[in-house]
Protein backbone atom coordinates (compact mmCIF):
# COMPACT_ATOMS: atom_id res chain seq x y z
CA UNK A 1 0.00 0.00 0.00
CA UNK A 2 1.53 3.10 -0.67
CA UNK A 3 2.52 5.55 1.93
CA UNK A 4 2.31 8.62 0.05
CA UNK A 5 -0.44 11.20 0.52
CA UNK A 6 -1.60 13.09 -2.47
CA UNK A 7 -1.80 16.71 -0.86
CA UNK A 8 -4.35 17.75 -3.71
CA UNK A 9 -7.14 15.47 -3.21
CA UNK A 10 -6.45 15.26 0.26
CA UNK A 11 -7.50 19.24 0.13
CA UNK A 12 -10.06 19.07 -1.87
CA UNK A 13 -12.06 16.22 -0.24
CA UNK A 14 -11.36 18.48 2.75
CA UNK A 15 -12.90 21.59 1.47
CA UNK A 16 -16.36 19.56 -0.57
CA UNK A 17 -17.13 17.90 3.16
CA UNK A 18 -17.08 21.94 4.23
CA UNK A 19 -19.73 21.67 1.28
CA UNK A 20 -21.39 19.29 2.28
CA UNK A 21 -22.05 20.57 5.52
CA UNK A 22 -23.42 23.70 4.12
CA UNK A 23 -25.51 21.97 1.39
CA UNK A 24 -27.26 19.76 4.12
CA UNK A 25 -27.93 22.90 6.41
CA UNK A 26 -29.25 24.73 3.53
CA UNK A 27 -31.46 21.85 2.54
CA UNK A 28 -32.30 21.20 6.20
CA UNK A 29 -33.89 24.85 6.47
CA UNK A 30 -35.79 24.17 2.88
CA UNK A 31 -37.07 20.73 4.24
CA UNK A 32 -38.58 22.64 7.04
CA UNK A 33 -39.89 25.33 5.56
CA UNK A 34 -41.65 22.96 3.60
CA UNK A 35 -42.68 20.78 6.35
CA UNK A 36 -44.03 23.80 8.12
CA UNK A 37 -46.03 25.68 5.88
CA UNK A 38 -47.73 22.27 4.58
CA UNK A 39 -51.28 21.20 5.33
CA UNK A 40 -51.72 19.10 8.96
CA UNK A 41 -52.51 15.57 8.45
CA UNK A 42 -54.90 14.51 11.24
CA UNK A 43 -53.86 11.72 14.07
CA UNK A 44 -56.12 8.86 12.44
CA UNK A 45 -58.47 7.45 9.77
CA UNK A 46 -61.45 7.54 11.88
CA UNK A 47 -61.20 11.86 12.37
CA UNK A 48 -59.93 12.25 8.64
CA UNK A 49 -63.40 10.78 7.05
CA UNK A 50 -65.08 13.22 9.73
CA UNK A 51 -62.70 15.80 8.88
CA UNK A 52 -62.93 15.89 5.07
CA UNK A 53 -66.13 14.14 4.88
CA UNK A 54 -64.34 10.84 3.23
CA UNK A 55 -60.96 9.81 1.67
CA UNK A 56 -60.56 7.19 -0.08
CA UNK A 57 -59.30 3.60 1.46
CA UNK A 58 -55.41 3.89 1.03
CA UNK A 59 -55.20 7.19 2.59
CA UNK A 60 -57.11 5.90 5.28
CA UNK A 61 -54.55 3.09 5.49
CA UNK A 62 -51.29 4.71 5.68
CA UNK A 63 -52.55 7.68 7.52
CA UNK A 64 -51.25 9.87 5.24
CA UNK A 65 -54.47 12.10 3.51
CA UNK A 66 -54.12 15.98 4.42
CA UNK A 67 -57.07 17.61 6.09
CA UNK A 68 -57.55 21.15 7.31
CA UNK A 69 -55.97 22.50 10.06
CA UNK A 70 -57.05 22.88 13.32
CA UNK A 71 -59.73 25.28 13.38
CA UNK A 72 -61.20 24.69 10.13
CA UNK A 73 -59.75 26.81 8.23
CA UNK A 74 -58.36 25.01 4.78
CA UNK A 75 -56.02 27.93 4.20
CA UNK A 76 -53.88 27.31 0.80
CA UNK A 77 -50.55 26.83 0.37
CA UNK A 78 -47.73 29.78 -0.10
CA UNK A 79 -46.68 28.65 -3.63
CA UNK A 80 -42.82 29.67 -2.24
CA UNK A 81 -43.44 27.05 0.45
CA UNK A 82 -44.15 24.14 -2.33
CA UNK A 83 -40.57 25.71 -4.44
CA UNK A 84 -39.26 25.29 -0.95
CA UNK A 85 -39.72 21.12 -1.48
CA UNK A 86 -38.66 20.79 -4.84
CA UNK A 87 -35.56 22.99 -3.69
CA UNK A 88 -34.64 21.31 -1.12
CA UNK A 89 -34.28 17.54 -2.82
CA UNK A 90 -32.47 19.46 -4.99
CA UNK A 91 -29.94 20.75 -2.25
CA UNK A 92 -30.06 17.14 -0.97
CA UNK A 93 -28.51 15.56 -3.91
CA UNK A 94 -26.23 18.32 -4.14
CA UNK A 95 -24.94 17.15 -0.65
CA UNK A 96 -25.26 13.58 -1.02
CA UNK A 97 -23.07 14.36 -4.24
CA UNK A 98 -20.45 16.49 -2.07
CA UNK A 99 -20.31 14.29 0.39
CA UNK A 100 -19.80 10.77 -1.69
CA UNK A 101 -16.83 13.78 -3.89
CA UNK A 102 -15.14 13.74 -0.30
CA UNK A 103 -15.23 10.21 0.48
CA UNK A 104 -13.40 9.02 -2.68
CA UNK A 105 -11.08 11.69 -2.64
CA UNK A 106 -10.02 10.86 0.51
CA UNK A 107 -10.18 7.30 -0.17
CA UNK A 108 -8.21 7.61 -4.00
CA UNK A 109 -5.59 10.15 -2.15
CA UNK A 110 -3.83 7.72 0.28
CA UNK A 111 -4.71 4.79 -1.89
CA UNK A 112 -6.82 2.63 0.10
CA UNK A 113 -10.61 2.10 1.54
CA UNK A 114 -11.60 5.25 3.05
CA UNK A 115 -12.97 4.72 6.45
CA UNK A 116 -9.88 3.64 8.25
CA UNK A 117 -10.58 5.75 11.24
CA UNK A 118 -12.99 7.68 13.27
CA UNK A 119 -13.46 11.16 10.95
CA UNK A 120 -13.93 8.91 7.87
CA UNK A 121 -16.51 6.40 9.69
CA UNK A 122 -18.83 9.17 10.50
CA UNK A 123 -18.23 10.87 7.42
CA UNK A 124 -19.02 8.02 5.70
CA UNK A 125 -22.28 6.83 7.79
CA UNK A 126 -23.76 10.07 7.16
CA UNK A 127 -23.23 9.81 3.69
CA UNK A 128 -24.99 6.39 3.98
CA UNK A 129 -28.23 7.77 6.05
CA UNK A 130 -28.72 10.36 3.28
CA UNK A 131 -28.51 7.95 0.44
CA UNK A 132 -30.83 5.39 2.09
CA UNK A 133 -33.19 8.53 2.70
CA UNK A 134 -33.02 9.34 -1.30
CA UNK A 135 -33.63 6.25 -1.88
CA UNK A 136 -36.38 5.70 -0.08
CA UNK A 137 -37.81 9.17 -1.57
CA UNK A 138 -38.12 8.27 -4.62
CA UNK A 139 -40.47 5.44 -4.38
CA UNK A 140 -42.37 6.41 -1.36
CA UNK A 141 -43.86 10.21 0.27
CA UNK A 142 -41.45 10.75 2.93
CA UNK A 143 -39.85 14.03 2.40
CA UNK A 144 -41.07 15.12 5.77
CA UNK A 145 -38.10 12.96 7.37
CA UNK A 146 -35.88 15.36 4.83
CA UNK A 147 -35.07 17.73 7.38
CA UNK A 148 -34.63 15.94 10.34
CA UNK A 149 -32.38 13.07 8.17
CA UNK A 150 -30.02 16.52 6.66
CA UNK A 151 -29.64 17.87 10.50
CA UNK A 152 -28.26 14.51 11.38
CA UNK A 153 -26.18 14.36 8.38
CA UNK A 154 -25.11 17.87 9.39
CA UNK A 155 -24.53 17.44 13.02
CA UNK A 156 -22.60 14.83 12.64
CA UNK A 157 -20.42 15.62 9.72
CA UNK A 158 -19.56 18.91 11.74
CA UNK A 159 -19.05 16.91 15.19
CA UNK A 160 -16.53 14.37 12.96
CA UNK A 161 -14.73 17.97 11.34
CA UNK A 162 -14.65 19.12 14.61
CA UNK A 163 -13.13 16.66 17.11
CA UNK A 164 -12.53 13.83 14.65
CA UNK A 165 -10.38 15.04 11.88
CA UNK A 166 -7.01 13.81 11.31
CA UNK A 167 -4.88 14.37 8.46
CA UNK A 168 -5.42 11.91 5.26
CA UNK A 169 -2.70 9.30 5.94
CA UNK A 170 -2.06 5.14 5.49
CA UNK A 171 -4.08 3.26 7.85
CA UNK A 172 -2.19 0.76 10.23
CA UNK A 173 -1.41 -2.54 9.63
CA UNK A 174 -3.86 -3.96 10.98
CA UNK A 175 -6.71 -2.39 8.60
CA UNK A 176 -4.83 -3.24 5.61
CA UNK A 177 -6.92 -6.07 4.85
CA UNK A 178 -9.31 -6.52 2.30
CA UNK A 179 -11.51 -7.25 5.01
CA UNK A 180 -12.03 -3.75 5.93
CA UNK A 181 -14.40 -3.19 2.60
CA UNK A 182 -16.34 -5.97 3.51
CA UNK A 183 -16.92 -6.11 6.91
CA UNK A 184 -17.29 -1.62 7.82
CA UNK A 185 -19.02 -1.46 3.87
CA UNK A 186 -21.67 -3.60 5.62
CA UNK A 187 -21.25 -2.15 9.54
CA UNK A 188 -21.99 1.69 7.16
CA UNK A 189 -24.97 0.77 4.96
CA UNK A 190 -26.58 -0.54 7.93
CA UNK A 191 -25.80 2.16 10.10
CA UNK A 192 -27.14 4.80 7.65
CA UNK A 193 -30.61 2.68 7.92
CA UNK A 194 -31.08 2.59 11.55
CA UNK A 195 -30.80 5.96 11.44
CA UNK A 196 -33.63 6.73 9.50
CA UNK A 197 -35.19 3.48 11.59
CA UNK A 198 -34.40 5.99 14.98
CA UNK A 199 -35.46 9.48 13.47
CA UNK A 200 -38.72 8.08 12.73
CA UNK A 201 -39.04 6.59 16.13
CA UNK A 202 -38.36 9.83 17.72
CA UNK A 203 -40.94 11.56 15.39
CA UNK A 204 -43.48 8.38 16.53
CA UNK A 205 -42.84 9.75 20.48
CA UNK A 206 -43.14 13.57 19.55
CA UNK A 207 -45.95 13.33 17.82
CA UNK A 208 -49.43 14.05 19.05
CA UNK A 209 -52.71 13.40 18.84
CA UNK A 210 -55.11 15.79 16.60
CA UNK A 211 -53.60 18.07 13.37
CA UNK A 212 -50.09 17.46 12.59
CA UNK A 213 -47.91 18.28 9.38
CA UNK A 214 -46.16 14.53 10.42
CA UNK A 215 -47.83 11.15 8.89
CA UNK A 216 -50.17 8.96 11.15
CA UNK A 217 -48.22 7.40 14.24
CA UNK A 218 -49.10 4.00 12.10
CA UNK A 219 -47.05 5.41 9.24
CA UNK A 220 -44.01 6.12 11.17
CA UNK A 221 -43.68 3.18 12.89
CA UNK A 222 -43.76 0.99 9.78
CA UNK A 223 -41.48 2.76 8.14
CA UNK A 224 -39.07 2.41 11.39
CA UNK A 225 -40.04 -1.38 11.22
CA UNK A 226 -39.23 -1.16 7.37
CA UNK A 227 -35.73 0.27 7.58
CA UNK A 228 -34.75 -1.89 10.49
CA UNK A 229 -36.23 -5.11 8.23
CA UNK A 230 -33.64 -4.14 5.92
CA UNK A 231 -30.42 -3.31 7.86
CA UNK A 232 -30.60 -6.03 10.50
CA UNK A 233 -29.46 -9.16 8.22
CA UNK A 234 -26.42 -6.35 7.07
CA UNK A 235 -25.75 -5.94 10.55
CA UNK A 236 -25.74 -9.22 11.02
CA UNK A 237 -23.42 -9.81 8.37
CA UNK A 238 -20.90 -6.70 9.84
CA UNK A 239 -20.70 -8.87 12.81
CA UNK A 240 -20.37 -12.29 11.46
CA UNK A 241 -17.52 -10.81 9.18
CA UNK A 242 -15.65 -8.77 12.05
CA UNK A 243 -15.53 -11.91 13.76
CA UNK A 244 -13.58 -13.80 10.27
CA UNK A 245 -11.69 -10.52 10.28
CA UNK A 246 -10.68 -11.05 14.40
CA UNK A 247 -9.24 -14.81 13.40
CA UNK A 248 -7.49 -13.58 10.63
CA UNK A 249 -5.63 -10.55 12.22
CA UNK A 250 -5.29 -11.94 15.92
CA UNK A 251 -5.96 -16.08 15.60
CA UNK A 252 -9.29 -15.89 17.55
CA UNK A 253 -13.02 -14.97 16.57
CA UNK A 254 -14.15 -14.00 19.63
CA UNK A 255 -12.27 -12.31 22.49
CA UNK A 256 -14.59 -9.72 24.60
CA UNK A 257 -13.12 -6.40 23.55
CA UNK A 258 -15.65 -4.19 24.20
CA UNK A 259 -16.24 -3.15 20.07
CA UNK A 260 -16.89 -6.65 19.53
CA UNK A 261 -18.86 -6.87 23.23
CA UNK A 262 -20.96 -3.69 22.00
CA UNK A 263 -21.68 -4.82 18.72
CA UNK A 264 -23.26 -7.82 19.93
CA UNK A 265 -25.57 -5.75 22.34
CA UNK A 266 -26.29 -3.77 19.48
CA UNK A 267 -27.50 -6.82 17.26
CA UNK A 268 -29.31 -8.83 20.12
CA UNK A 269 -31.33 -5.48 21.18
CA UNK A 270 -32.34 -5.21 17.31
CA UNK A 271 -33.08 -8.72 17.57
CA UNK A 272 -35.29 -8.30 20.74
CA UNK A 273 -36.77 -5.75 18.67
CA UNK A 274 -38.12 -8.25 15.99
CA UNK A 275 -38.47 -10.90 18.41
CA UNK A 276 -41.25 -8.87 20.16
CA UNK A 277 -42.89 -7.57 17.04
CA UNK A 278 -43.04 -10.78 15.90
CA UNK A 279 -43.85 -13.27 18.65
CA UNK A 280 -45.70 -11.16 21.14
CA UNK A 281 -47.19 -8.36 18.67
CA UNK A 282 -45.65 -5.23 20.36
CA UNK A 283 -46.88 -2.28 18.11
CA UNK A 284 -46.96 1.11 18.87
CA UNK A 285 -44.78 3.39 21.96
CA UNK A 286 -43.49 0.33 23.39
CA UNK A 287 -41.82 -1.29 20.56
CA UNK A 288 -40.95 2.33 19.81
CA UNK A 289 -39.11 2.78 22.63
CA UNK A 290 -37.23 -1.07 22.27
CA UNK A 291 -36.01 0.34 18.76
CA UNK A 292 -35.12 3.21 20.27
CA UNK A 293 -33.06 1.59 22.94
CA UNK A 294 -31.52 -0.32 20.17
CA UNK A 295 -30.64 2.67 18.40
CA UNK A 296 -28.99 4.55 21.46
CA UNK A 297 -26.19 1.06 21.80
CA UNK A 298 -25.53 1.43 18.16
CA UNK A 299 -24.77 4.94 18.50
CA UNK A 300 -22.24 4.32 21.50
CA UNK A 301 -20.83 1.60 19.32
CA UNK A 302 -20.32 3.18 16.47
CA UNK A 303 -18.90 6.36 18.37
CA UNK A 304 -18.64 6.42 22.60
CA UNK A 305 -16.75 2.79 22.77
CA UNK A 306 -13.85 4.11 20.37
CA UNK A 307 -13.75 7.33 22.21
CA UNK A 308 -14.18 6.51 26.10
CA UNK A 309 -13.52 2.91 26.23
CA UNK A 310 -9.69 1.69 24.90
CA UNK A 311 -9.40 -1.94 23.44
CA UNK A 312 -8.30 -3.56 20.16
CA UNK A 313 -10.41 -1.52 18.35
CA UNK A 314 -8.50 1.89 19.34
CA UNK A 315 -6.39 2.45 16.54
CA UNK A 316 -9.19 4.68 14.83
CA UNK A 317 -7.27 7.96 15.37
CA UNK A 318 -9.53 9.80 17.98
CA UNK A 319 -7.21 13.18 18.34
Amino acid sequence: MPTEVDPGLAGLSDTLILATVLLYVVAMVAYALDLAFGRARTADPERRLVAAGGVDAADAATGTAEAPAAGGEGRERPAWAARAGAVAVALSWLGWAANAGAVVTRGVAVGRWPWGNMYEFVVAICLAAVTAFLLMQARQPVRFLGAFVSAAAALGIGFAVRYLHVQAGPVVPALNSYWIAIHVSAAIIASGLFIIAGTSGILFLARKDGPSRLPGRAELESLAHRAIVLAFPVWTFAVIAGALWADKAWGRYWGWDPKEVWAFITWVAYAAYLHARVTAGWRGKAATIVQLIAFATLLFNLVGVNIFISGLHSYAQVP
